[in-house]
């Protein structure tokens, strides 16, 4: 469940990040809000395996 969690959060901060700050042309990542969502979904699922591996 945190794991979802901090996915979803990550999907949000993606999507705040395009919406801020993102460019109109010529960035990968950041002209679109679906390719900056999922790319905070994945860095937040990233964080949820550290966090485990810290645990051990």
């Amino acid at each position: 469940m945190k794991k979802i969690f901090i996915v979803l959060v990550g999907s949000l901060l993606g999507f705040l990040y395009y919406k801020y700050y993102g460019c109109t042309q010529g960035c990968a990542i950041t002209n679109s809000p679906l390719n900056s969502t999922i790319y905070g979904a994945v860095f937040g699922f990233v964080f949820s395996l550290e966090d485990k591996k810290d645990k051990r």
